[in-house]
């Protein structure tokens, strides 16, 4: 058996704690780096990305056995074949999804991009198949054909869809972030830095801003927790400073197009992607193009489309779904009414006039979550109201029953509305159905908001619900009039279910 030599000597017992001292900081310091490039963005983003191809071809190799058990369930003559294309069809859908751009790493966990790109590489995949079979004049099974390539475009939606989640919880947790600097006026860097921290999915973390103009006296301190540096000249110095990986210019005049050309050449150096944002913020998507002219790259802007066919399919899918759900839905609403009347014997439904489409008004109806005199009781309670603007909100209104508060608890209270849009008067998604009193306090920009039938849910609720401050609910539903698409409809149809679940801002 060793034995250690014995240590004397204060020197020596020194010596050895300074040693182990480094050697914990050594590890320490190791450790840091290690999580530091774990947190790179080409770290998580080759990991994401190899995760998607294992999802997808494992999605078209699913598929394809699905497929052939399906068509070849009797053990039909000639299936063979089918067996081998059934192994074959995970590379071939992999293929697809590339040529689709289905690997591109800037739509990796925001927006409906990812998405498309699935759905376009189903689409692209049946046709090749279907032109190639025409060409070599091959008889292929089509029942085999039917199945195995929706079904792989619809598992392969739902495999992303979780690998997004994922990606979205590990963002909460502080992980497979970007780190961010910042540039332009306070104002709207400080919209934006409170807008990332609030929205974390979209996996930027601002670590510092760079504040054009003549800082105000708030600029001294740091906005959302973050260094602020004064002036545009050393953009490229914070960012190594900060070992940030990208950067985000806001719309700012001084900002010009030389010097902007000039930080993209240094950005170029560290490989710092470079993010230029227009001066209309909430306007994006299909409406949007660049468009080089004379050499310089102009956004284009499309009108929004508050007419025409794509309206008409809204209001027709409007009412198709709500006339299905209020059959479908008939049994709860008189379990409800029965609930509601047995509670203190007063009407079950409750109607009030509020302001529709170009300030038309309408009749709204709602399952009552009020005493009757609720209205009358108002004026007393004005002072108490939490909510800015035009809005009155309390979260403990004692004009709500007990019945009522569980209604709104899980929005159960708005299900009569389904007859509204049925009537035409609303929409499944649109902005918040306003009272005639809070439409007449509208300001100008506000009132864009009635350009669009009122909704059933929208923006707002997906975003918040009461929570949300006056000028984020109205920043919301701007934002839906200037963008909205029968995609971005379904988006938060999607969304809603999951909102009034977490019952966050039901009040």
């Amino acid at each position: 058996m060793g034995v250690w030599p014995a240590r004397t000597g204060v020197g020596e017992g020194a010596g050895t704690l300074a040693e182990q001292a480094a050697v914990t900081a050594n590890q320490q310091a190791g450790a840091l780096a290690g999580r530091l490039a774990e947190q790179h963005p080409a770290t998580w983003t080759s990991a994401y990305l190899r995760r998607a191809r294992l999802a997808d071809f494992a999605c078209g190799l699913a598929a394809g056995l699905i497929a052939f058990k399906i068509r070849f369930a009797g053990g039909s003559h000639g299936a063979a074949p089918y067996l081998a294309l059934s192994l074959v069809l995970p590379l071939l859908w992999l293929g697809s999804v590339a040529l689709a751009g289905g690997y591109d790493s800037r739509f990796i966990g925001v927006g409906s991009d990812e998405f498309h790109k699935i759905v376009n590489a189903g689409v692209r995949l049946t046709a090749t198949v279907a032109v190639l079979a025409y060409a070599a004049k091959t008889d292929v099974a089509r029942g085999y054909v039917v199945v195995a390539l929706p079904c792989a475009t619809l598992l392969d939606l739902v495999g992303r869809y979780t690998l997004r989640k994922q990606l979205h919880r590990r963002r909460r947790l502080g992980a497979c972030l970007r780190r961010v600097v910042v540039v332009g006026h306070e104002p709207v860097v400080a919209d934006l830095a409170a807008e990332l921290h609030r929205e974390s999915y979209h996996g930027l973390s601002v670590v510092a801003a760079c504040l054009a103009g003549s800082p105000g006296a708030a600029s001294a301190a740091d906005i959302g927790g973050f260094p602020v540096i004064s002036g545009l000249g050393e953009v490229a110095e914070v960012v190594r400073e900060f070992r940030a990986d990208t950067v985000a210019v806001l719309a700012c005049p001084e900002m010009s197009g030389q010097r902007l050309r000039t930080l993209a050449w240094e950005l170029e150096k560290t490989d710092t992607e470079l993010c230029v944002a227009p001066a209309l913020l909430d306007v994006a998507g299909p409406r949007t193009t660049i468009r080089p002219v004379a050499g310089l790259p102009l956004l284009h802007l499309d009108h929004p489309e508050f007419t025409g066919a794509r309206r008409l399919l809204k209001a027709a899918f409007d009412r198709a779904l709500a006339g299905t759900a209020l059959l479908l839905l008939s049994p709860l609403f008189v379990a409800l009414s029965l609930i509601i009347r047995c509670g203190d014997g007063s009407p079950a439904l409750f109607r009030q006039k509020r302001v529709g489409r170009d300030g038309r008004p309408f009749t709204l109806y709602k399952f009552r979550t009020m005493v009757v005199d609720a209205e009358e009781r108002k004026g007393p309670l004005i002072a108490l109201n939490e909510h800015q603007g035009v809005l009155f909100k309390m979260r403990n209104d004692p004009r709500i029953t007990p019945v009522g508060r569980w209604l709104r608890r899980w929005s159960l209270d708005e299900l009569p509305q389904l007859l509204n849009i049925l009537l035409g008067d609303m929409s499944l998604v649109g902005p918040r159905p306003a009272l005639p009193a809070e439409a007449a306090l509208y300001a100008d920009h506000v009132r864009r908001r009635l350009a669009v039938k009122p909704g059933l849910t929208g923006l707002w609720q997906i975003k918040g619900r009461s929570d949300l401050s006056w000028d984020e609910a109205v920043r919301l539903d701007l934002r839906y009039v200037e963008n909205w698409s029968f995609m971005l409809d379904l988006q938060i149809l999607w969304k809603t279910g999951a909102a009034v679940l977490r019952g966050a801002g039901a009040y």
